[in-house]
């Protein structure tokens, strides 16, 4: 059973997103930066600003935890603290809620089909729950019964987040492996 906290800890957040120190590796700011910020950006500066990220509040993301082994990552903040998402025009937002969005999953491979992106769902909720967010949004990719690629699925399935209780809004005009990605949200007592 793994535990699921604030990413706080830069190194932690690291371990997932960037493990072998990869120049290229998206630390998770596709959807929190411009395009052009993103492109702008290399490694260290990508790592800086996730070190920035972790180092203020609310946290980015949420982490799982096998012991004091970090195991997963999922990527989630107020929807007006991402720039590309609050631009938008293939998942535009539904209204003017103050939503949080869940943009990314990350697993580290040995704990993949183990209930690790389940986890990191219920904390990322619960971690918007407790910072006074209304209702938390996704937009994961509706695999129709099939398998898709890994790269695919870090937005996350469908069927994960009915399982967790989000409703299917509306489909939204991104892809993921060819597959519609749909807007699905949660309302937060």
């Amino acid at each position: 059973m793994v535990s699921v906290r604030p990413a706080t800890r830069f190194e932690d957040v690291a371990a997932i997103l960037n493990p072998t120190g990869n120049e290229r590796a998206c630390w998770c700011l596709a959807y929190r930066i411009t395009s052009a910020e993103y492109s702008a950006l290399r490694g260290a500066q990508r790592a800086a600003r996730v070190r920035e990220l972790c180092a203020g509040q609310p946290a980015p993301g949420v982490l799982a935890y096998d012991g004091d082994t970090p195991v997963g990552w999922c990527g989630v903040s107020p929807r007006s603290r991402m720039e590309r998402l609050k631009r938008s025009r293939t998942m535009p937002p539904l209204d003017d809620l103050p939503v949080w969005s869940v943009i990314c999953f990350v697993v580290r491979a040995p704990y993949r089909r183990r209930g690790v992106s389940a986890a990191l769902l219920d904390g990322a909720v619960e971690y918007a729950r407790s910072c006074g967010a209304p209702a938390v949004e996704g937009f994961p990719v509706d695999t129709e019964g099939a398998r898709i690629s890994s790269s695919a699925a870090h937005v996350g399935t469908a069927t994960l987040f009915a399982a967790a209780g989000f409703q299917r809004i509306r489909p939204t005009a991104a892809r993921a492996d060819r597959r519609v990605r749909w807007l699905m949200r949660l309302d937060l007592p």
